[in-house]
């Protein structure tokens, strides 16, 4: 299959990874990392290439340092015969806040959000184009201790009043066989596949505390982090990497 992301210069700052024993520290360039959210379903035919496009992100060189892929499955196609084992009612909640604040158009599957944005470019088999020279924001670091989350936002410009945090685990490698639906007798592959989304509002000075729920679904994983303004869906800033088994 063509793979149609496109490669960004690499003169740009670039996300670091760090690990020191168990401890693993990730760490965002000052600029905002583009997040490319898929909304899609098992339940939907149109969704596997959908799937499969996203799954080719995981040979981009750009991959966690300055582009974020997450797929987010929405349940309201369960009704149609098969239910969605990664569908979540909040993930579908996601996807029509940003229908009501003008992100996108509609709320549809398979559906992309790049960095904010509704993008149509997939249907047409166009590259992906990130925003590139954008305003510095400041970086945010991860730290991953076991299940204990540490993660800190030293922002570049005063940041917006209430940010909230959002961690995310990713599982990739999921095969699933679908025995009912429209996608009857098909087996699915997944990657970037959101397993656990958690929200952590409080914070002292940009630093969060939490812990990573536990789901071990997935060959591989992963953790993101984003900050988000309350009202607005889209990311203010976002980082993260491979989980190390």
């Amino acid at each position: 299959m063509k793979k149609i992301w496109q490669l960004l210069p690499t003169t740009l700052l670039l996300a670091s990874a760090v690990a020191h024993g168990s401890v693993q520290t990730f760490i965002s360039h000052e600029q905002p990392t583009s997040v490319v959210e898929l909304y899609t379903s098992q339940g939907c035919s149109s969704c596997p290439p959908a799937e499969k496009w996203l799954s080719s992100l995981t040979q981009s060189p750009q991959l966690w340092k300055q582009v974020i892929p997450l797929a987010f499955h929405v349940d309201y196609w369960d009704y149609l015969g098969w239910k969605d084992p990664f569908a979540n009612k909040s993930y579908s909640g996601r996807q029509r806040d940003y229908a009501r604040s003008g992100g996108t158009s509609s709320v549809y599957t398979p559906g992309f959000v790049v960095a904010g944005h509704e993008w149509r470019g997939w249907f047409q088999n166009e590259p992906l184009r990130l925003p590139t020279a954008q305003q510095a924001v400041g970086k945010l670091q991860l730290t991953l201790d076991g299940s204990n989350l540490d993660v800190v936002f030293e922002p570049k410009q005063p940041a917006p009043k209430d940010l909230t945090l959002y961690v995310a685990r990713l599982g990739f490698g999921i095969d699933t066989k679908i025995a009912r639906g429209e996608n009857a007798g098909k087996t699915i592959k997944h990657d970037f596949v959101v397993l656990s989304l958690q929200q952590v509002s409080s914070a002292d000075n940009n630093h969060w505390h939490s812990q990573l729920h536990d789901d071990s679904r997935g060959e591989r994983q992963a953790v993101v982090a984003w900050l988000g303004v309350p009202g607005q869906p889209a990311p203010y800033q976002a980082v993260g990497g491979w989980i190390a088994p």
